[in-house]
This record gives structure tokens, C-alpha cells and sequence, in this order.
């Protein structure tokens, strides 16, 4: 076997299988700083920020066979101990092409909307941007950048190549342009001329997506996008929501019914409707025990609760989730407010929470353990709620993790619901589906 490394090599990645496929192999071990698709050679290259996350998922995997849709894939150490700008996702060195103070630059994985601002924040630190043109291609968003001096072009593509915008995504594939000056006749949200502000704007009807404003660069936190930045968090999904799910209803309550009124509570449909967005409050009717009003924190949020979670069993009974007639739940002392908890799961990561929403799974996975917790006091926990067929505890990125797998999707939601932000051994541990097929 090669000698440990970060950079991790997977064999055996046919088409169909996704960067998001692949994230959720090697996610459970530890924080991914890098992922190059090979896809000339079926292959992928994943560095993970630290050794001991490699090393574990490498010795995880020669006991276990992974498979992503139905294909078996098989991980190695690489040869390199790092990826850098010359092993990018399309196989392309900016320093192999023409140095030209016009930057063609594509921007991969993105699940926030680009603007000219954005662009204009990320490059202007190398040197003065004299204009930008952005414009939708079959390969994706693409932009023309055009600096006032080739060495500030080379200096930005230098650094820029292969960096991802936002923490795990919109990641900017960089080439030279071969053309000598863009042409920009209107300063909007698609092009700008900094050097001649006096530009018309051209009246057109505005995007229906949102912007950032003053968005935090380079994996730092993303601000509340979960209060009022719907079309962002739509775009989290890069435009391709899941099967059913429309984005297009405006309501953010949900009215749940044919609940367990004898065991269940507002704190248990937090735990369970969290994983899909921010709650704002949640009522359980009075008249109606077996009924709830749920309120999420935007529309889009409230419509993923209904695709994973309508049909899905909680507590012996069969969950029905619709939208409510309500706009809202207004404040009263039977109507929990969960607006400024610390348990709301959307505050930050927002794209990487996006990424993992998914129908109840046989296995949950739990985080902020205690350093020195057991297996065997994860199970004691946890063992109440049903037959636990495997599990495993890890270390990742320096925390220590676990997963538990359920003999059913029922006893994990159970699980779930019962134990998220409970105390255990003076941890409150956090609880979510995992989209792994097997531990």
C-alpha cells in the first residue's frame, strides 16, 4: 500500500456518479478541503483536511466495500500528497495556457447565485478589475474578467484556480481568454464596465434570485440565509430541486396530524422538522393533540419537510404533513418559540445542511460526543429506541463521531427524535440521518 496521505484516489466512477456521491463516502470521516473529478479516467481525487481522516476512512474501507449507485468504487492513498492548481476538475493548468489579462472563468458546484459583485470581491484583491461579463453556457455560469494588467490576471488565476467561492462549493475553474478587450454595454447584475460607471442599466425584468450582500468569502460562515433569502436557499440546490419538490408555494406553516399525542411533544417535532430547515415556533393543538402547527423559517424549507416527511412513520404512527391554512403561529405561551435557538441547524453550513436533507434512513449519525466516550454508552443510550444492528465510532477533523444503524427506518427516527440535543456523559450530542447505504 502507498504511504498515507491526504489525498485520497477512488477508482471505478462511472458517470452517473456525482461529486455529491462521492462527499458522502468519505464526509463521515472528516472534513473534505478538496475533490477532483477525473472523469476521462472514471477516477477521483479527494484531499481531506487532516491525515487521521484519510487514514480512517482508508482502513474503514479495506474491511467494508463501498458502493455508489450500485457501482462498486474502490479508494487507495494517492501518490500525491496534495492537489494542487495542475490536477483541477477538468484537467486544465492556467499557467499551461496564454497569460492574458482576460480571465475565462467557470464557475462548478454552485449552489449560491453568482453576481458581479460577488465575482468583483473575489478577484479585485489582485489587482484593479476593469470589467466583467457573466453568461450561461452548457458548461455552466461562466464569466469574462478582464484586469487592467496581465500580471494581476496571472496573480488572481495563480490563486483562484480550483478555490471554491463558498465553504464546499461554487468551486471556479479558471482559464486565459484569447480575446483582447470585452465589450460591455450595460452596468446590471450581469456586466460592468468599473470604468465607466455612467453606463445605462437596460430595463429589464429583474432576476427572481436574491444576492448576498456582503457574503462571507473562502469557507467562512454564510450568514442567516434561512431568514429571508429564499431564492438563495433554493439555489443551494444549483437549480435542480428533488423530484416533487416545486419552489414555487409561499407558505412556511405546516400543519402535521396523526401524531402519537401520548409521546410526542414540541421539543420531538423540533428534532425531526430542524433537519430540514430553521424552526421558528412549533403548537401543538390543544383540541387536537394528535395535531401540530410546525413554522419554518421560509417557504422552501417548509416544502422539503413535506417531501422527506409526509408518509413517514414517527412514534408508531404514519405522518401526514401538509401546508397549513396559517400563515404563521403567533406568539403564545402554548406556542414554542425556537427563533433564536442555538439547536437551529441552518445558522451556519447552509449549503452543506442542503446537501444532506434526506428521507428518515435505518442510520443516524451523531457529533459533539465526548472525546472520551465509548461505544457502549452510545448504545446504552440509544438502545431503548430499537434493535441497533451495527455501528461505529470515529474520529473526525479531531471530534469524535458515530454512526448507528437501526434494524429500521422507524426505530433511527425514534432514536432521533428522542435523543438530538440530549445530554450524554455532559455533551449535548447532535443527531441526523446519514445518507451512507451500510456502516
Amino acid at each position: 500500500m502507498a504511504e498515507p496521505s491526504r489525498v485520497i484516489h477512488i477508482r471505478n466512477v462511472g458517470h452517473e456518479i456525482s461529486e455529491t456521491d462521492l462527499l458522502q463516502v468519505v464526509q463521515p470521516f472528516g472534513a473534505v478541503a478538496k475533490l477532483v473529478m477525473l472523469r476521462t479516467k472514471n477516477q477521483a481525487l479527494v484531499q481531506m483536511e487532516d491525515l487521521s481522516a484519510s487514514i480512517s476512512a482508508i482502513q474503514y474501507y479495506t474491511t467494508i466495500q463501498p458502493s455508489v449507485r450500485g457501482r462498486n468504487v474502490y479508494l487507495q492513498y494517492s501518490s500525491h500528497q496534495e492537489l494542487t492548481t495542475d490536477q483541477s476538475s477538468h484537467g486544465r493548468n492556467p499557467d499551461q495556457d496564454e497569460p492574458n489579462r482576460i480571465l475565462l472563468v467557470t464557475v462548478h458546484h454552485m449552489l449560491y447565485p453568482m453576481t458581479v459583485e460577488v465575482l468583483h470581491q473575489v478577484f479585485s484583491p489582485y489587482g484593479f478589475v476593469e470589467k466583467i461579463v457573466t453568461f450561461q453556457k452548457t458548461a455552466g455560469f461562466q464569466a469574462l474578467i478582464q484586469f487592467q494588467s496581465r500580471q494581476s490576471a496571472i496573480q488572481a488565476a495563480g490563486a483562484l484556480h480550483g478555490r471554491n467561492i463558498y465553504d464546499g462549493c461554487c468551486q471556479l475553474d479558471i482559464q486565459y481568454s484569447n480575446l483582447s478587450e470585452l465589450q460591455v454595454h450595460y452596468n446590471n447584475d450581469r456586466s460592468r464596465d468599473f470604468t465607466n460607471p455612467s453606463l445605462p442599466t437596460e430595463q429589464r425584468p429583474r432576476s427572481s434570485q436574491l444576492g448576498y450582500n456582503d457574503p462571507s468569502l473562502f469557507g467562512f460562515q454564510q450568514p442567516g440565509a434561512a431568514y429571508g433569502q429564499a431564492a438563495v436557499i433554493a439555489a443551494a440546490f444549483g437549480g435542480t430541486l428533488p423530484p416533487g419538490v416545486t419552489g414555487t408555494n409561499d407558505r412556511c406553516t405546516l400543519i402535521v396530524s396523526n401524531l402519537n399525542s401520548d409521546k410526542i411533544d414540541a421539543d420531538k417535532l423540533f428534532n425531526l422538522f430542524s433537519i430540514y430547515g430553521n424552526i421558528v415556533r412549533i403548537k401543538v393543538l390543544r383540541n387536537k393533540p394528535d395535531h401540530a402547527l410546525v413554522q419554518m423559517a421560509d417557504w422552501l424549507q417548509a416544502e422539503l419537510a413535506i417531501h422527506y416527511l409526509k408518509g413517514a412513520m414517527l412514534l408508531g404512527q404514519k405522518l401526514e404533513v401538509n401546508f397549513s391554512k396559517y400563515p404563521s403561529i403567533t406568539p403564545a405561551p402554548d406556542a414554542h418559540d425556537y427563533s433564536t435557538s442555538n439547536l437551529n441547524r441552518f445558522n451556519s453550513n447552509v449549503a452543506k445542511n442542503y446537501r444532506h436533507c434526506c428521507a428518515p434512513t435505518k442510520i443516524i449519525h451523531i457529533s459533539a460526543l465526548s472525546p472520551e466516550i465509548s461505544e457502549d454508552a452510545i448504545l446504552e443510550h440509544l438502545g431503548e429506541h430499537g434493535t441497533i444492528v451495527k455501528s461505529k465510532l470515529f474520529e473526525a477533523s479531531g471530534k469524535t463521531q458515530a454512526l448507528v444503524q437501526f434494524e429500521s427506518e422507524e426505530e433511527a427516527t425514534e432514536a432521533l427524535v428522542c435523543k438530538h440535543a440530549s445530554k450524554l456523559e455532559g455533551s449535548t450530542i447532535r443527531i441526523s440521518f446519514s445518507q451512507m447505504q451500510n456502516i
